[in-house]
Formats: structure tokens, sequence, C-alpha cells
């Protein structure tokens, strides 16, 4: 089931399909980008269903799946191509941890970071 939201997660996000990420994330969402930059719920799902964070690709390898009762810790590497708003497009290779929780019986993303691989 983990590794179902996290590839549910992955096609939303490459999707801009904002009626998913509002229903995989959790309303306490942390989500951490490779610059610092930490967003909340509302400013992740806006982002990527505006376009203004626009994920052309995204490849996940390596990935690992750790289950402590009503959590759960994903760890994988990220390559993909992104295309915000403004911006030329961009190869990026990142080490990601996603933090999964179980709330009513469906596993919601409660954080994610992510840090650059160079």
């Amino acid at each position: 089931q983990v590794a179902a939201a996290t590839t549910a997660l992955t096609k939303a996000m490459v999707d801009g399909d904002r009626s998913t990420l509002e229903k995989l994330a959790a309303e306490e969402l942390s989500y951490g980008h490779s610059s610092g930059h930490i967003d909340d719920k509302k400013e992740f799902v806006e982002k990527i269903a505006s376009g203004s964070s626009d994920f052309l690709s995204i490849d996940l390898s390596d990935q690992t799946i750790l289950i402590s009762g009503k959590t759960a810790i994903v760890r994988h590497i990220l390559k993909g191509k992104t295309q915000d708003k403004g911006k030329a497009p961009a190869d990026i290779h990142l080490r990601i941890i996603l933090v999964w929780q179980k709330q009513g019986g469906q596993w919601k993303l409660l954080a994610r970071q992510a840090v650059k691989i160079t």
C-alpha cells in the first residue's frame, strides 16, 4: 500500500493532478525542497497543480520502505526533468525521504525532504 501511494504521488506530481495530490497529502504536510524551502499542503498542491513547479518526468530508483506501526519511511533516488514557470528545463538528481502516516485507513504523506546529489 505504501509503494502504491508513492507511485500514485509520483504520477500525480507529473500530471499536475490536484485531486490526487489533495487526497494523498496530510493536512499537516511539511514538504521540504532541496533548496531549503518548505511548503505546507496548500502551497505544495498549488505549485504542482498550477504548473509553477512542473515535473516533466520523474524516475525513482533504489527505493526502500520501512513500516513501523502507522508510520512508513520511504527513501529513494529521484532523477527527473523540471520546467518551472519562467525557467528553462532542468535535470534534477535528488535523494528523497518520504514519511507516510496511516490516517483513517489511508496512507497520507506527512513529510518529504529532498537533498541534491552532486
